[in-house]
């Protein structure tokens, strides 16, 4: 019998089903509103590049150097999202698409591991999620992080790691519901010249 992966497309999850899907949605409450999550394409880079943008604007300001988040533009962020695309190894890494009514409102991406301490054969990582800030508090991200989990988990991976700046308080609550933990890890990186402090969170999968 062919595994959910094998029967899988591109859509993903979906208030009424269209084609074959990957696993079932984990809520109806975003789908009842007509959610679409499915595999982004290269046709999608300027949408998800917008998505990023327009978030960091909203979530890092006070956070974020203000003059750095103000050059922030979805053309400039286009590109990077072209090649993330571009070389996707679906289903180990990828990015996940949610889209409502036509433009694409949110987007998850997943990778094996960056980290020099875990094995990315078993350890998946999440790298960004994101929602259009007019869309927050619909459930949209707790979609795009179940609908994520569940790839990571037939993808083969026993656990899941994710990057957070440590001020990102309202981020942290979320990764907190979704019962991700902190694992002890932290960094240092420099955003818009200025040196930030990120936390790792993990999880085990499923």
């Amino acid at each position: 019998m062919a595994t959910a992966l094998e029967r899988a497309r591109d859509v993903i999850t979906r208030c009424v089903i269209l084609g074959p899907t990957l696993g079932q949605p984990r809520s109806l409450e975003v789908c009842d509103h007509g959610l679409i999550l499915r595999r982004a394409s290269l046709h999608d880079a300027l949408g998800i590049a917008r998505v990023h943008v327009w978030s960091w604007q909203s979530a890092y300001r006070g956070l974020l150097p203000q003059d750095y988040l103000d050059t922030l533009t979805p053309a400039r962020r286009r590109p990077g999202w072209e090649r993330i695309i571009r070389d996707a190894d679906w289903p180990r890494s990828g990015t996940i698409a949610a889209e409502a009514h036509g433009p694409i409102i949110g987007f998850v991406d997943i990778t094996p591991t960056r980290d020099s301490d875990s094995d990315p054969t078993s350890v998946g990582e999440l790298t960004s999620i994101y929602v259009l800030p007019t869309q927050w508090g619909k459930g949209i991200g707790r979609q795009l992080m179940a609908t994520a989990v569940n790839i990571m988990t037939d993808a083969g991976f026993d656990q899941a790691t994710l990057w957070v700046l440590h001020t990102n308080l309202r981020a942290r609550h979320f990764y907190d519901t979704a019962k991700w933990r902190l694992d002890g890890a932290t960094r240092e990186e420099e955003i818009g010249g200025v040196p930030i402090n990120e936390v790792r969170y993990r999880r085990p999968l499923p």
